[in-house]
C-alpha cells in the first residue's frame, strides 16, 4: 500500500499537543519519579515494556547507548540490572537486528523471522554474501558454537586456530572473516548474545539455548502479522508519529509499514490525526497515547535514544536539526564528538558534549551550545542542565563537573555561563 492510499485525518492537533505526546508516551514528560532506595528490575522493565527495544552502540566516551534511554527516565542505577537481564535466564531482553543492533524482549526476537529468513535483501553485502564466500567458515563456526558456545568472537577465532590450523594462502580463513560469519548467524537469528563479557564482546549462542522455553514454544507469527505487530510496538513507543517515524523504528520498508498502518487503523489501534505544521506526511496516533496538559520533565538524551534517533521526526516535532559528529573529522565538527541534546519541558533548548574523564574522575563538558535555530533560552535551562549533568556524574561514580575542553577552551555560547551555573549548583 501506498502512503497516499493511507485514511485521512479524523482529529486534530498543535505541535504542542503532539510533542507532549510524545513525551508521554517515552515516559519523559514528568520528572523522574522520587525512590528511597535503588532502581530495581522492576524501573528497568518498565523502560523496556514502554520503548520496545533499546539500541546497543560500542562508543564508551560516556556511557554505552543501551544505558542511557533508562537512566534518562529513572535516574541513578545498577547497569548490572541489564546485564543480569539479558545475561541470565529467564532473560527478559535478548539482542538482535531491530533498529540497529539492539536489546528486545525475547517475544519481539520472534517478530523479527521475516527479515531473518530475507537476509539476501535485508542484510548489507559482507554478511549477505557469506554463505557464498565463506561456506566452510560457515560451517565450522556453526558447528563450534553449537558444540561448545556460549564463546566470543576471539575464542572462536582462538579455538578455531587451535583445532583446524590454517594459512592465510590456504582458503582464507583470518578475523573479519571469522567477524562476517558470526555476525551472518546473529543477523539471522541462528544465534545471538547469551550475554556480554566485561570488554562486552558478545557471547554468542544458538538462539534455542538463550531464549526462553514459553517463547521458543509459541508459534512464530506469519510474515504480515509480525510487521503488523512490530509497527505497533512502534506506535506505542512513539505516541504519535508519521509513516517514516513508524517504519524507522524497526526498520521497515515504507510499503510494509503503510499497509500495517492501514490495518492498524481499520483496527482500531492507530487514529490518523492532523498536526498542525507537521502536514507534508500522514500522522497517526496511538490509541492508548495520552495528551498531558504539561510537559515538567528534565533529561540529557543519548544520541541514541528513541526519542532523538529518527533526526526528522526530531526536526520536524521539536524543531531541532541534530546529527551525531562521531564519524566528522574534527576540524569538521560543528556542535562535538559526543553530542547530547538537553531536554527541559517540552523543548530541547540546549546540546553538550560530555565525555567521562575517568583518570580526572570528572563528568567533562568539552562543549555547550543553545539548540541551533532557537530564539531563547528557556528560563531555568542553565540550573537544571547543571543539576542533570551532576546527576549524570554521580551515577557514574565521577567526583566533579568540569566545563571546558582538556585543553582549557570553552567551547560554545552556553560554556561559560553553564559553567557559572555549575559552580552554583
Amino acid at each position: 500500500m501506498r502512503a497516499a492510499d493511507l485514511p485521512a485525518a479524523t482529529e486534530s492537533l498543535s505541535l504542542s499537543q503532539a510533542r507532549r505526546v510524545a513525551l508521554r508516551a517515552q515516559g519523559l514528560d514528568v520528572p523522574r519519579a522520587a525512590r528511597t532506595g535503588p532502581a530495581t528490575m522492576r524501573h528497568l522493565q518498565q523502560v523496556v515494556d514502554r520503548l520496545g527495544l533499546l539500541q546497543i552502540d560500542s562508543v564508551n566516551v560516556l556511557a554505552r547507548a543501551h544505558l542511557m534511554p533508562t537512566f534518562s527516565r529513572v535516574g541513578p542505577y545498577d547497569p548490572a540490572l541489564l546485564d543480569r537481564a539479558a545475561g541470565r535466564a529467564p532473560r527478559r531482553l535478548v539482542e538482535a537486528w531491530a533498529h540497529q543492533a539492539s536489546y528486545v524482549p525475547p517475544e519481539t526476537f520472534r517478530l523479527l523471522g521475516w527479515r531473518q529468513r530475507a537476509y539476501r535483501t535485508e542484510a548489507w553485502g559482507s554478511i549477505a554474501q557469506v554463505p557464498l564466500q565463506h561456506a566452510p567458515a560457515l560451517a565450522e563456526v556453526r558447528a563450534l558454537i553449537a558444540d561448545r558456545g556460549p564463546l566470543t568472537a576471539s575464542e572462536v577465532q582462538t579455538r578455531f586456530e587451535a583445532e583446524h590450523p590454517t594459512t592465510r594462502d590456504e582458503w582464507g580463513w583470518n578475523w573479519s572473516v571469522a567477524k562476517r560469519v558470526l555476525e551472518f548467524l546473529f543477523f539471522t537469528g541462528e544465534v545471538t548474545s547469551a550475554g556480554r563479557n566485561p570488554a562486552f564482546e558478545r557471547r554468542y549462542d544458538l538462539a534455542e539455548r538463550v531464549l526462553p522455553a514459553d517463547v521458543l514454544a509459541a508459534p512464530e507469527p506469519d510474515d504480515a502479522t509480525a510487521v503488523r505487530r512490530l509497527v505497533e510496538i512502534s506506535a506505542r513507543a512513539h505516541g504519535i508519529g508519521t509513516l517514516g517515524c513508524l517504519a524507522d523504528y524497526f526498520r521497515l520498508s515504507q510499503r510494509s509499514a503503510a499497509t500495517a498502518a492501514a490495518e492498524l487503523v481499520e483496527e482500531g489501534v492507530l487514529v490518523p490525526v492532523r498536526v498542525a505544521g507537521w502536514e507534508a506526511r500522514p500522522v497517526f496516533r496511538h490509541r492508548d497515547a495520552t495528551l498531558p496538559r504539561s510537559a515538567r520533565g528534565a533529561a540529557l538524551l543519548s544520541p541514541f535514544d528513541p526519542l532523538v534517533f529518527e533526526r526528522r521526526r526530531l526536526e520536524e516535532l521539536f524543531g531541532l536539526r541534530y546529527r551525531i559528529e562521531i564519524y566528522v573529522p574534527e576540524p569538521k565538527r560543528v556542535w562535538g564528538y559526543y553530542v547530547l541534546p538537553f531536554l527541559l519541558g517540552e523543548e530541547l533548548p540546549a546540546l553538550v558534549d560530555l565525555k567521562a574523564d575517568r583518570a580526572a574522575s570528572a563528568l567533562r563538558v568539552v562543549a555547550a551550545h543553545g539548540s541551533p535555530g532557537a530564539d531563547r533560552l528557556p528560563d531555568g535551562t542553565l540550573d537544571a542542565l547543571a543539576a542533570e549533568l551532576r546527576l549524570v556524574a554521580t551515577w557514574l561514580g565521577l567526583d566533579d563537573v568540569v566545563v571546558g575542553a582538556p585543553d582549557g577552551t570553552l567551547r560554545g555560547a552556553l560554556a561559560v555561563p553553564l559553567r557559572h551555573a555549575s559552580a552554583a549548583a
